[in-house]
């Protein structure tokens, strides 16, 4: 599905800046599928910005500097995914200069990053917005929120989520192995899970029952941790369970087979993001059964990524269609309350060789 521009080309400018994480490159291109304009790219490691070189040619400034970009009145956001625990700095940043900022999850590794936050949003009165890409850039995962708001499956009474992931340590930077830099596996990848729980049950906060992370089979690398899982109530009265790992098998056509299932009163359905496996058709897909039937759902190239435009528009009306801000910032702090409940938690487990 091509996507459709929300604005006339020259209505929206933004920036995209820190290439630490290959997020930066589906926030980059979302908007600008979306009608943005690029106007400047910038990282201190230019080898970075060559998935990007398409930009470049047609027009893109490589900054010199990240005050290039925020002096710079014409730019109204700025997205990036710099190293985990320097987004919120960085964020503060961009919002005092007068400009809306778009980072990659996880948006904080503490929760004192996430008062100063908070606090900066009043101060500015700039947007802080997160890219929760496991719900927001896969066509499934987003329709299966149009559906539940549309009534499928009734009230959600759980949402359950699966989500292993490639490790490929050799391709890793230095921080990603280090808790301080990346937070913790419930910060991290958790914070995805989280803002899905609070999505599809159409929650606003939570209780965090249970926690565990685990370095389970990597002791070469003591600062990763390989396995978290957490279990929430939601405010609606909704469970919510997560387990995620960088256990993805070396067998898998993918990166990671993210499945969610979630229950309602009158039907469920299962999402199965990035491959259907053992089959050739692809993921993408949403199995639903519900009082009448029970279908598949494939949405590959027919929902595309509607958050983008919807966020454009948000940053000129001054709106919160996409997300709102007490959104993006509870699903950061029940992930990072989640973590903090596990490492306390924790007893020096030690695999077994």
């Amino acid at each position: 599905m091509k996507p459709q521009p929300v604005v006339k080309p020259g209505e929206f400018f933004f920036a995209a800046t820190h290439f630490d994480h290959g997020h930066i490159y589906g926030q980059t291109r979302g908007l600008v599928n979306a009608g943005g304009i690029c106007k400047y790219v910038f990282d201190p490691d230019r080898k970075r910005l060559e998935p990007l070189r398409d930009l470049i040619d047609s027009g893109t400034k490589v900054a010199s500097s990240l005050e290039e970009i925020l002096d710079d009145p014409e730019v109204q956001m700025v997205t990036s995914a710099a190293i985990p625990d320097r987004r919120c700095a960085l964020g503060l940043r961009v919002m005092r200069a007068g400009k809306d900022y778009f980072t990659d999850k996880s948006p904080f590794t503490t929760l004192g990053q996430l008062e100063e936050a908070r606090q900066g949003v009043v101060e500015t009165g700039r947007k802080y917005m997160v890219s929760y890409s496991e719900r927001l850039g896969n066509e499934s995962a987003w329709q299966a929120g149009e559906l539940i708001k549309q009534g499928a499956i009734g009230r959600v009474l759980q949402v359950l989520n699966l989500a292993p992931h490639n490790l490929a340590a050799a391709s890793r930077p230095d921080w990603f192995f280090r808790k301080e830099c990346y937070g913790g596996i419930l910060t991290d990848i958790g914070s995805h899970q989280f803002e899905q729980f609070l999505s599809y049950a159409g929650a606003t906060d939570g209780v965090v029952n249970f926690a565990r992370v685990e370095n389970l089979g990597n002791p070469g690398y003591p600062g990763l941790e390989d396995f978290g899982e957490a279990s929430l109530t939601l405010d609606t009265g909704a469970s919510a369970y997560c387990r995620i790992d960088w256990f993805n098998p070396a067998g898998s056509r993918t990166w990671g087979d993210g499945r969610t299932f979630i229950l309602g009163e009158t039907g469920y359905m299962e999402l199965r993001k990035y491959i259907n496996v053992a089959k050739e058709d692809g993921g993408d897909k949403i199995y639903l059964v519900d009082g009448t039937t029970d279908c598949e759902i494939s949405c590959a190239g027919k929902v595309g990524f509607p958050f983008f435009g919807q966020l454009i528009l948000d940053v000129l009306n001054r709106t919160e269609s996409a997300m709102t801000q007490a959104h993006a910032f509870k699903a950061a702090e029940l992930s990072m309350r989640a973590q903090a409940m596990a490492d306390e938690a924790r007893q020096g487990f030690t695999p077994r060789s």
